[in-house]
Order: structure tokens, then C-alpha cells, then sequence
């Protein structure tokens, strides 16, 4: 019994001396001991060091490092427990041009991560081309969430800078999608909307589409945090 723990043991230490090596010969995305980084390959792992990406700014950034154009800002503070914690200003993520705006980093990775590993895959198959641009309407917004009913008590994941919300997309071949007029209109864009909702719930805590209600009909509502909706 002693030499079959001493086996272990020593199989053990191998293995992490061969995951903590510089040059180790095991794929980045496959070593949990190597931080996230946007191009790596999406593996088991990959939602575990996501979370460690979001723990701090610095990690964040360097996860986006070369992947995104962002650029730290001081946190913002706002009355009424509003503000901007780890704040950035994103104006790319992988391929694609955003209209720039202030976001928190984990919202910026998260969308650099649906770029690359939902939506640029998902223009591939479904046009033979790329994703160039992303529309967005805004990600910080001091107010509380809305609902067909009114306004609610509590604020909103914009108020914190935890949500952004895309309206469409530009496609490299001048193709065009809004989720106004195409969710529900040609079969090619509709397929390709549903396919890019399908990647964000991959990648963000919350997804809401035109599916959810009426307030939706025009964007994808994307956070960093909640329990896994996607709607």
C-alpha cells in the first residue's frame, strides 16, 4: 500500500511540474494552472478561468491583451449606487469594430469572447463570411430595470455597468442584420440571430432576446451576472 501512495504521489508531482513549466507541451487552454486568454482554445476549463480573469482588472486586461482594443479608466463613482467598478473603454473586440463606450472589463471579455469563439463561427458557416462590426445601443445607464409594466424598485445591470446591448450586425460582405426587422424575417439572418443568441448564453450570466418581451424586440440584453437566463 505505502509504494502504491508513493506511485501516486510521484505521478502527482509530475503532473504539476509538467503543468507549471514555462515551456510545458500542454495546449494553454488545457493547462488550468495558465491564466484566460480570449484566443485560447475553449476547453472545461475555460468557464473556470473565466471567473478568475473577472476576479481583478489586471487579470481582465490580460486576458484581453491583443484581443481587444480597451483601455483602462478610473472606477466611476454615481449616486444612488450607481458607477462602474473595473471600468474600460472598448472601441474593438477580435475582428470587429464597436462604437466605443464605457463598460466594465468583464462585460468587454465576455463580448470578446462570444466574438471570437460564437459569433465569427456562426457568420463562417451560415455566410461563408465575417462579423465587422457590432451595433450597440449602450452599456452604462444610471436607472433602474424596466419592465412592460414600468419601471422597478431595483437597478438595473446597466447601473453598474454589467450589461451591454446589441442591436445587430455588419457583416465583412456589406450584409447587414438588425433583431428589429430580421428575427423574424429572412431565414438566413433569423438563423444567424438565434445562433448568436444560442454562443451568448455560452458566455454571459444573463441573455435576453426578443424572445423574453416586447422591450427586447430590438436587442440582445447581455450580463455579467444572474443565473444563467437565456431567453
Amino acid at each position: 500500500m505505502a509504494l502504491v501512495f508513493l506511485l501516486l504521489g510521484g505521478i502527482a508531482y509530475i503532473g504539476w511540474y509538467v503543468l507549471t513549466q514555462p515551456n510545458s507541451p500542454l495546449p494553454r487552454g488545457w493547462n488550468p494552472l495558465v491564466p484566460l486568454h480570449v484566443q485560447d482554445d475553449v476547453t472545461p476549463f475555460t468557464k473556470m478561468k473565466l471567473a478568475r480573469a473577472e476576479s481583478s482588472l489586471d487579470s481582465c486586461l490580460a486576458a484581453l491583451d491583443g484581443a481587444a482594443s480597451v483601455v483602462a479608466m478610473a472606477p466611476l463613482e454615481a449616486a444612488g449606487g450607481c458607477g462602474i467598478e473595473d471600468r474600460v473603454t472598448l472601441s474593438t473586440v477580435g475582428e470587429s469594430r464597436i462604437d466605443p463606450l464605457q463598460t466594465s472589463c468583464a462585460i468587454a471579455l465576455r463580448t470578446a469572447m462570444w466574438e471570437r469563439h460564437g459569433l465569427q463561427p456562426a457568420a463562417e458557416e451560415i455566410f461563408g463570411a465575417s462579423i465587422s462590426v457590432l451595433r450597440q445601443i449602450g452599456s452604462y445607464n444610471c436607472r433602474p430595470i424596466r419592465t412592460p409594466n414600468g419601471t422597478s424598485s431595483r437597478l438595473s445591470t446597466h447601473a453598474t455597468g454589467e450589461a451591454i446591448d446589441i442591436t445587430g450586425f455588419d457583416l465583412s460582405d456589406g450584409t447587414r442584420m438588425r433583431l428589429i426587422s430580421d428575427w423574424d424575417g429572412d431565414a438566413q439572418k433569423a438563423a444567424f440571430l438565434r445562433a448568436a443568441r444560442e454562443s451568448a448564453c455560452t458566455w454571459f450570466a444573463t441573455t435576453l432576446s426578443p424572445e423574453y418581451n416586447s422591450l427586447h424586440a430590438d436587442h440582445f440584453h447581455l450580463q455579467s451576472r444572474g443565473w444563467g437566463a437565456c431567453r
